[in-house]
């Protein structure tokens, strides 16, 4: 499982010094991406050389818990589902050990030049697909 820390910001809160819901959203795609990078592949290094890009299709997010003004979270990355065009990755933010937040977030492979569905390129496919994991 991939692990990116976040740091929250006063930009990130509302005016009490909670995490503005829609933060949450930034925080997991900041982690795909690192996730993506820390595999070698960046998503301008898709776009550019494999003519792909990542699009999110559906997400579903459970709010557990807040996170404050300075927290020091974890967002995690871990993919549970490869199929030839899309992905399915679990992702959770903690502070320490306590949860705030689960997702479930669904993935479409797209031609970078017209947005239309494509297959995940070789020799991408094979990759992501030996990291699925099983979920909790």
């Amino acid at each position: 499982m991939f692990s990116h820390p976040v740091r929250i910001y006063w930009e990130d809160t509302d005016a009490g010094g909670v995490v503005y819901h829609a933060q949450y959203v930034a925080f997991l795609e900041r982690a795909r991406t690192e996730w993506l990078r820390s595999l070698g592949h960046g998503q301008e290094r898709l776009r550019t050389e494999h003519d792909l890009v990542f699009a999110v299709r559906a997400m579903r997010m459970d709010f557990r818990k807040p996170a404050r003004l300075d927290d020091a979270l974890e967002v995690s990355v871990a993919l549970v589902e490869c199929r030839r065009a899309s992905l399915v990755i679990a992702q959770s933010i903690r502070r320490g050990d306590t949860l705030l937040l689960d997702a479930e977030v669904r993935v479409a492979a797209l031609d970078a030049a017209g947005f239309r569905p494509r297959p995940i390129p070789e020799p991408l496919y094979p990759e992501l697909k030996s990291l699925q994991v099983v979920p909790d």
